[in-house]
């Protein structure tokens, strides 16, 4: 009874991050970008508003996604969770100011910082770049959701986060990969008992459509202000 009960918990994160997506375009609407504006290296002004908490609590709902996949995430879901907590004490220390992630990049950068240490500026990037991970995996399942486990986490790897690792993540990944497990036992989970598949696959790829411009917004911003090519050390 208690597993079913959790069950039931765990298949309404996906659910519920595309309301959090569908809340933040609201919130993005009401805001004039021009007042959070970034200018690049060829000073051309890029436009972007990012609401740092709903940004967090859809990166929380990724990263409980992340969980189902099991032991092999470990590492990057200490990583995810730990970006996330950096992020989240710097927007508690003034709650409007940080209100717009912009408004922490532009701090960190004004103090020469963000290429220093566990930096707000690296937390985001690197949790983009997680999010970027779990978007390409559920595309993968979107399409197929039969799909052999590790070979779509295999390739979603090595297409968003392994061209940033260095040798140590890399192989660490490797070894993890092991403990991947069967497409149809994380689907269950995450799919949940009142949902048939075609129906699943329609939310999949509800979410797929509201996170992927997102990420792109991010992915723009952070090019602007020099920090997309960072690498782990």
């Amino acid at each position: 009874m208690k597993r079913r009960r959790d069950m039931e918990v765990e298949s309404t994160e996906i659910r519920s991050a595309i309301e959090e997506l569908s809340m933040m375009q609201l919130l993005k609407v009401k805001v004039k970008p021009e007042e959070h504006a970034a200018v690049d290296d060829n000073n051309k002004t890029i436009n972007s508003h990012i609401p740092t908490m709903p940004f967090l609590s859809i990166s929380n709902l990724v990263l409980q996604v992340l969980d189902k996949i099991g032991p092999t995430m470990a590492v990057l879901r200490q990583d995810v969770y730990q970006n996330i907590q950096r992020l989240e004490k710097v927007h508690d220390s003034d709650p409007s100011l940080y209100s717009n992630m912009v408004e922490i990049l532009k701090k960190e950068i004004s103090e020469g910082k963000e290429k220093k240490g566990p930096s707000c500026c690296k937390a985001l990037l690197w949790l983009t770049r997680s999010l970027d991970f779990a978007l390409a995996l559920l595309q993968l399942l979107a399409e197929d959701l039969e799909r052999n486990m590790e070979q779509a986490v295999q390739e979603s790897y090595n297409n968003t986060l392994k061209p940033w690792h260095g040798w140590i993540s890399s192989a660490a990944f490797k070894v993890a990969l092991k403990l991947v497990p069967d497409s149809k036992g994380f689907i269950t989970i995450l799919m949940g008992k009142d949902k048939n598949n075609e129906d699943f696959k329609k939310e999949l790829r509800t979410f797929i459509s509201l996170l992927a411009p997102l990420l792109k917004e991010i992915q723009v911003l952070l090019g602007a202000y020099g920090l997309d090519r960072l690498k782990s050390t």
